[in-house]
This record gives C-alpha cells, structure tokens and sequence, in this order.
C-alpha cells in the first residue's frame, strides 16, 4: 500500500479483488459504497505486469477515498465488480474497449465507445500514433 495526497493506495492481486470490494463495501466503519470509477493504465511492453486496472472508490460515511489497483500481463483478465457494484458494468465495459482488458463474468463485455469493427484499442502504449489503417 501507498498513501500519497491524502488517498490510500493498494495493490490487489486480480483473483481477490472481488472479495476485496465486498468487504471494503460491508464492513462497518469502511462502508465504501460508492464506485466512482474504473480504469486502465497500459505501463508499457517492457514492464511486467504491463497493464493495471485503477478502482477508485469512496466511503461516503466516513468522507474517505481509496484506489485498488490489481496488476494483470497481457494474457491475464480480471474478474468483474459488476455484483459488488452495478456501476462497474460501463467502466469495465470502457476499460475493456480502450484497452483491451477483459473482465471475466462481465454480463456484456463489448466496445462502448469504439465502433463494432474498430480494430485495436486506442489507449494501448503499442497501438499506432495514425490508427490502423484500411
């Protein structure tokens, strides 16, 4: 874990997160209701693991935020928050059409802001500065 700016962070391994989220929303005196986003970050070909996938939460009982960041390789998915928190099915959704991460058990893990037959994703550190091109 790291605080920085007043905001705690911690690092999750992928197969945890969901009982993670669950006893963060639960348990009295944490209560972290609120989702207020998820995302991606793409740390580059040669860092192992390469991506990260950010929740960003907040306990509006206790006025407290928290990130978990869980670490995933190229190859690796992480289990969807979408039965923690509803809100979690679009961000996961975005996270998945940027970056190419996928969330197992995701009830409709397709693109959201891409079209269809985008091809790559666009927030990815390898895709091309031009896009692909047709």
């Amino acid at each position: 874990w790291k605080e920085q700016w007043g905001e705690l962070t911690v690092v999750v391994k992928p197969d945890a997160i969901v009982r993670v989220c669950e006893f963060l929303r639960d348990a009295p005196g944490l209560e972290y209701k609120f989702l207020s986003s998820v995302t991606g970050v793409d740390l580059g070909m040669e860092v192992d693991p390469r991506f990260e996938v950010v929740y960003h939460l907040y306990s509006v009982s206790q006025h407290h935020r928290l990130r978990l960041k869980a670490r995933l390789n190229e190859d690796e998915s992480a289990p969807t928050v979408t039965g923690v928190w509803k809100a979690a099915n679009w961000y996961e959704r975005e996270t998945y059409d940027l970056f190419g991460i996928e969330f197992e058990g995701h009830p409709d893990l397709r693109r959201i802001m891409m079209p269809d037959d985008y091809e790559g994703h666009p927030l990815r550190k390898d895709f091309p500065l031009r896009g692909y091109l047709r």
